[in-house]
């Protein structure tokens, strides 16, 4: 099998994920298979294209369990910039839950500013979290994903 015959798949990070129906939707609609991934049990839609992935509760275990099978061809879903950082080298689309993919281009960055957050945290210069997820978050993110495997398609993905 060739790399541009491969099938498209779906891993998602799922344990804080708020697009997880949308991504059920998308992938049935294409017909992806998505990887539901999280250390501990989540509820999954029964269908053949959606599998749930429980990993042991050990530090990034679901984030390692995703990295090593991240490959071009593979969408990722998640807000986590190191496994992100770490699933863009693999060659994969990474999209975070607003709709932001994650480039070559832009990951640096965006490490850059978590690891300068994380910092700050510790040091109590900084507060707060994100800001709430919203509607338009929701509509970007669907857009997204559907860029991302209509972009796969005419590569040559199945």
């Amino acid at each position: 099998m060739t790399e541009t015959s491969q099938a498209i798949v779906i891993y998602v990070d799922a344990d804080a994920c708020p697009v997880k129906n949308e991504v059920y939707r998308v992938a049935e609609r294409h017909r992806v298979k998505v990887f539901v991934v999280a250390n501990a049990f989540l509820m999954v839609p029964q269908s053949p294209l959606i599998e749930r992935v429980v990993v042991s509760s050990g530090f990034d275990a679901a984030d390692d369990w995703i990295a090593e099978r991240a490959r071009r061809g593979a969408v990722v879903i998640t807000a986590d910039i190191p496994l992100a950082h770490r699933c863009v080298g693999a060659g994969a689309d990474v999209i975070g839950p607003t709709g932001k993919p994650f480039t070559e281009a832009s990951i640096g960055m965006a490490l850059a500013t978590r690891n300068l957050m994380e910092d700050l945290r510790a040091m109590g210069d900084a507060s707060g979290g994100p800001k709430p997820f919203s509607q338009k978050d929701r509509s970007a993110f669907l857009s997204a994903l559907d860029v991302a495997i209509n972009r796969l398609k005419r590569a040559g993905f199945a």
